[in-house]
């Protein structure tokens, strides 16, 4: 997908993240869930710092696709209204992403996790005839709503 596109980007993210989840749910619990409760990953082991390339990547679409979202969403938000940790983060490694773009970062994510969550437990198909239309109509809804159609 070319750099020129950033709601096509954030569709085949968030479609690569759907099926990595269902061929792999064990995978995405360890990730995003909590497997065994009361277990955490080690520090820097290899799920934080997947979770942490995930969580760049995904700031790095929502930057390219900022010129056109900002115009589409609310600017009141300070880096005080983040966690200090994932403030400092963000601020380091994409300098030039105001708080209103790392906010819009985190609702993103949201918007894409959680009808994969849902489904990864079992809670969408008592509801859902068609589990990946209904993933696909929140991603084409996501991207209208950031201007990027």
């Amino acid at each position: 997908m070319p750099d020129t596109d950033p709601g096509g980007r954030l569709m085949a993210w968030g479609q690569a993240l759907r099926e990595w989840a269902l061929a792999h749910p064990e995978s995405f619990r360890l990730f995003y869930g909590q497997p065994i409760p009361g277990y955490q990953p080690p520090e820097n082991g290899p799920v934080d710092q997947t979770a942490r390339r995930v969580c760049r990547d995904l700031t790095r679409l929502v930057a390219a696709a900022w010129p056109h979202a900002r115009h589409h969403q609310p600017e009141d938000t300070s880096w005080s209204d983040l966690h200090p940790d994932y403030a400092a983060k963000i601020q380091a490694e994409f300098p030039d992403v105001p708080p209103a773009a790392a906010a819009l970062a985190l609702r993103v994510w949201g918007r894409m996790h959680g009808l994969v969550a849902l489904e990864i437990d079992g809670h969408i198909h008592p509801v859902a005839g068609n589990p990946a239309a209904l993933h696909r109509s929140e991603m084409l809804d996501l991207v209208r709503s950031l201007g990027l159609t």
